[in-house]
């Protein structure tokens, strides 16, 4: 009968976390995505002119042999991103640039090895070289949680942390938006906190437009 019990509450404990993350990140959206974010700011005197909103999908894969990695998982990524400058007009010569933080809220589709999703929130610090007239360099990382629906072998957990680090190029396009394509290296794992906790180290290649 104890057993039971503990076992029923655990998956209550399972089935509130997880809607609890959902809520989060549902809530986390629509506060971005609204008018409810401008009005935020401009109570808090920051100055919005140089931010931008993007979306940016593509495709990443992760490597069995890599580190600790043992699957292959393959994914179809969906992230809509705030970009909001901090410092303007750093360096001077080629390295002349400007810092920003980017805001992500990542929904990646799993194709492989079944069916199934994942869904986080990314904090990320950015530097763009804008030294260019054409292509424009960014380097960026940072990390955040990320919640898997999908049942992969050697993860133990379903909330997990993420941290990645990559490079982008912008190409100034119609109507004052631009393109963008980035290489990412993309690390998730549970950080010990449950077993197994075979990680999941990944490529992605992303592209995106600005508006």
């Amino acid at each position: 009968m104890m057993a039971y019990s503990n076992k029923h509450l655990t998956i209550q404990k399972c089935q509130t976390t997880r809607r609890s993350l959902i809520l989060s990140f549902l809530f986390g959206l629509f506060l971005s995505c609204s008018p409810v974010h401008c009005c935020l700011a401009e109570a808090a005197g920051l100055d919005l002119s140089n931010d931008n909103w993007a979306f940016i999908g593509g495709y990443g894969q992760s490597f069995p042999g890599w580190g600790e990695t043992t699957e292959r998982v393959e994914t179809i990524d969906f992230i809509p991103r705030y970009n909001h400058r901090i410092f303007d007009n750093l360096g001077s010569g080629w390295y002349r640039g400007f810092h920003s933080i980017l805001v992500e809220l990542p929904v990646s589709v799993v194709v492989s090895p079944e069916n199934s999703a994942m869904v986080g929130t990314n904090f990320l610090a950015a530097y763009t070289f804008t030294a260019g007239l054409q292509w424009q360099p960014y380097l960026f990382g940072g990390g955040g949680p990320v919640y898997s629906f999908a049942d992969i072998p050697g993860m133990g957990a379903e909330l997990n942390g993420n941290y990645q680090f990559g490079i982008g190029l912008k190409y100034p396009w119609e109507f004052s938006r631009q393109f963008l394509v980035e290489l990412r290296y993309h690390h998730i794992s549970n950080a010990g906190s449950e077993e197994p906790n075979a990680p999941l180290n990944s490529i992605k290649l992303l592209f995106g437009v600005t508006f």
